[in-house]
């Protein structure tokens, strides 16, 4: 290490001992936490774990080196790279070895794999790495192994978590506890969400799963034979990482290419699942033969639940949690889910900074003793360990209250004493950006009135921060100063009188517009802005609805010129206390780019087309049409 990279670990190990033990793990490098492994465990490394097809998966073990008869385990999956080449540099470790010395720490065995088609494993990669079947069999494997004492949890965010849904779909005597993570990439139907994976919201396509899939769909990779040794696959392991390097391109430009089914290997990413997947719809048969978890099915197993209000897919990651309470066929397993949601962005629940800065907007110091919350729920339903998850002083639902920067308990999501409060949209037509004059009144206007806006793909509404993840330095997630993005024509603001007392929205946010168009379909956004005193507007969340999917995914309705039609769009999901002297704001508008994909407004097969045209969109308010806003707010006594 530099003299420089010195000071800068030991600044990090001094400011460390300065916070509580449970945000320690939060600066600790990855050198420290590979020395402490090295330390404190056994390594069994270039193990090659078979599936029932003869595909054997790259794995590797850390054993507590102090342990004492046979250990519970902790399983770990990944796409990921975490082969020894890697080990003496930085990459995507920081998640792996905290994962790993955690456990070891707390006496369990943790086992890290790589899915089938990655790195060191054989076969070809498929997204969620086959959870039903190679899942199943790791789970047997760490079951059968000579340190196990048979019961195994599952752990891990984002890609490393998205599996665990389908595993824990079907009961296996081993999988005894589970901790997904910001895992909204594994859920495809679920309920009135057909993201499919993320790959879709309101029907059209999010391109964040575009920019990931450029970097993760590539087959082409060197393999080794079959027959080498324990002993000659460490060695090459040590020597090579098999890890592509693939230059990424500007993502604004390269998501502005068309037809958007051309969009990777226009822009030098290789041919792969992305060239089939843009050619389904949101409810095509083939999203439902792969490792998705849909809402028509069991879940078996407890589960800690890991959220942030700032993911790509929030909203119906509480939809799942909702689905596996009220639907698992056993009441035990239904009693024995719990949910966090934190205020921070895609798998920073354990990457807190102090104040935690989302985009612009601080939420204070936030640390919730994630570590000690997971350990203490793995230790009850892997240990039987009478801690508080046993006596039931854990809360079922612990959620951060933007605004008052607070965290809240409650019983139930959304909270068990919420009601619904309901905003009209109101205008004279002329709700155009911030000088309109758009309203959110508590009664429906008594007037009819339409505003219009012309939506020209060529020129979409730039995204701003927001509940998303993957696009690097092209798009940032969290909340910043709307304002620049109000001052357009083509976004239709609409904004409440200051409220007299605070209010705490936390639960769904539902859209109801009527629309209507020239064009044969369009899309239709809309974003919760919470409006301070000075001005400064703050993203909550947004969402798009495309026109032609109003009656279901499978059977798209097109729109006549002129005709008005009732639009449902989200619901968006929240928790935010707008304080007294702060405003709720509703923008409106037919894109956000490049979060969502652009509508090019022919009703034509959008992903394949290339000549955009631009379409008059409106917004109608009246006795006949009331557009609106219904908030789930909880009383000023909290939950």
């Amino acid at each position: 290490m530099t003299g420089n990279g010195t000071r800068l670990a030991l600044a990090g190990i001094l400011a460390a001992a300065a916070l509580s033990a449970a945000a320690q793990i939060h600066l600790v490098s990855d050198t420290v936490r590979r020395e402490a492994l090295a330390q404190e465990s056994v390594i069994e490394r270039a193990l090659m774990v078979p599936m029932r097809d003869g595909v054997r998966l790259a794995t590797r073990v850390y054993l507590p080196k102090d342990a004492d008869g046979p250990l519970p385990a902790i399983l770990w999956r990944s796409p990921y790279n975490f082969s020894e080449k890697m080990e003496p540099t930085p990459g995507y470790s920081d998640a792996n070895l905290k994962f790993a010395l955690d456990a070891v720490r707390h006496g369990y065995a943790f086992v890290m794999q790589n899915e089938r088609g990655k790195f060191f494993s054989e076969g070809d990669w498929e997204i969620l790495g086959r959870p039903r079947t190679d899942g199943h069999d790791s789970l047997t494997w760490i079951a059968e192994q000579a340190w196990s004492n048979g019961k195994v949890g599952t752990i891990g965010c984002s890609s490393t978590a998205e599996w665990i849904m389908g595993l824990g779909s079907e009961p296996h005597p081993a999988h005894a506890a589970a901790v997904p993570m910001g895992m909204g990439a594994g859920i495809g139907r679920m309920g009135s969400y057909y993201e499919q994976g993320n790959f879709y919201r309101g029907g059209v396509i999010q391109l964040p799963m575009m920019a990931w899939l450029y970097n993760e769909q590539n087959l082409l990779r060197p393999q080794f034979p079959a027959e080498m040794s324990e002993e000659e696959r460490l060695r090459a392991e040590r020597y090579y990482d098999l890890a592509p390097t693939i230059p990424g391109p500007d993502w604004r430009s390269a998501a502005s290419h068309l037809p958007v089914a051309e969009m990777i290997t226009a822009n030098g990413g290789p041919p792969g699942v992305f060239d089939e997947m843009v050619r389904r719809g949101p409810n095509h048969p083939d999203w439902y033969q792969g490792g998705l978890y849909h809402d028509d099915e069991d879940f078996t197993v407890p589960a800690l639940w890991v959220n942030s209000w700032f993911d790509l897919s929030v909203a119906p990651n509480l939809a799942l949690y909702n689905h596996v309470r009220e639907n698992a066929s056993s009441a035990e397993v239904r009693d024995a889910q719990y949910m966090i949601v934190a205020p921070t962005e895609h798998c920073h629940m354990y990457r807190l900074r102090q104040p935690h800065v989302v985009g612009e907007r601080s939420m204070g110091v936030v640390d919730f003793g994630l570590d000690e919350i997971v350990y203490e729920f793995f230790d009850h339903y892997m240990k039987g360990e009478n801690n508080s998850f046993a006596r039931g002083e854990q809360p079922k639902v612990r959620y951060f209250a933007m605004g008052s920067n607070t965290w809240r308990s409650a019983g139930t999501w959304p909270p068990e004493n919420a009601t619904t409060r309901t905003l009209f949209l109101s205008s004279s037509g002329n709700a155009n950006g911030l000088a309109g004059d758009g309203r959110l009144a508590s009664t429906a206007p008594e007037a009819a009135a339409a505003d219009r806006f012309r939506y020209d793909p060529r020129n979409p509404v730039p995204s701003l921060g927001g509940n998303v993840c993957c696009l690097g330095d092209t798009l940032v997630p969290g909340s910043f100063d709307q304002r620049p993005i109000e001052a357009r024509q083509d976004v239709l603001v609409y904004t409440s009188e200051p409220l007299q007392k605070d209010l705490e929205v936390s639960g769904a946010v539902e859209v109801v517009l009527y629309v209507s168009s020239d064009a044969s379909d369009t899309d239709f956004t809309a974003k919760l802005v919470d409006v301070e005193p000075d001005g400064t507007a703050w993203n909550l969340d947004e969402t798009i609805q495309r026109a032609r999917y109003r009656e279901g995914y499978d059977k798209p309705v097109f729109l006549s010129d002129g005709e008005v039609v009732e639009l449902r769009i989200g619901p968006m999901a929240t928790s935010n206390v707008f304080r007294a002297g702060h405003r709720i704001r509703l923008e409106v508008s037919s894109s956000s780019f490049p979060r969502f994909a652009r509508n090019l407004n022919t009703g034509g097969e959008n992903a394949m087309e290339t000549q955009p045209v631009t379409a008059v969109n409106a917004v109608h308010q009246g006795p006949e049409f009331p557009s609106r806003i219904v908030l789930t707010a909880v009383p000023a006594d909290g939950p």
